[in-house]
């Protein structure tokens, strides 16, 4: 009897210890995703400024870029622009999906960027 006592006990404190992690862990999500996506545009913005990269200031004016281009539109009120993110990441990916005629790189069509780029690039751009 003392046994089995003692077994549910070890499994009650389990439990508890279990739930007590991962209510500690629900409390740390909205921080953790709030570095995350923080982190997210902080990488997109470097690969959007790098010229071997993104390269998006070689024809776009935007943000507090050096020497931009002028032959496309200017990145500014993106969100009122493109409300759906899903339209602006396509666009990133490939723009001759909307416009054959596009001189924009295909960056992901032709894998100049990943896949993690291309959405670092988006959620920057969204800030814009």
């Amino acid at each position: 009897m003392m046994r089995h006592t003692a077994q549910s006990i070890s499994k009650k404190v389990m439990i508890i210890a279990a739930l007590s992690g991962i209510a500690a862990f629900a409390n740390l999500s909205p921080a953790l995703a709030a570095d995350t996506a923080a982190t997210a545009i902080e990488k997109g913005k470097a690969v959007a400024v790098d010229r071997k990269k993104g390269n998006c200031l070689a024809c776009h004016a935007m943000d507090d870029g050096a020497l931009p281009g002028n032959i496309a539109p200017p990145l500014v009120s993106m969100k009122l622009r493109y409300p759906d993110r899903a339209k602006l990441r396509e666009q990133i990916w490939d723009a001759t999906i909307r416009n054959p005629n596009s001189i924009m790189p295909p960056f992901g069509r032709h894998q100049l960027l990943s896949e993690e780029e291309i959405d670092n690039i988006t959620d920057y751009i969204l800030t814009l």
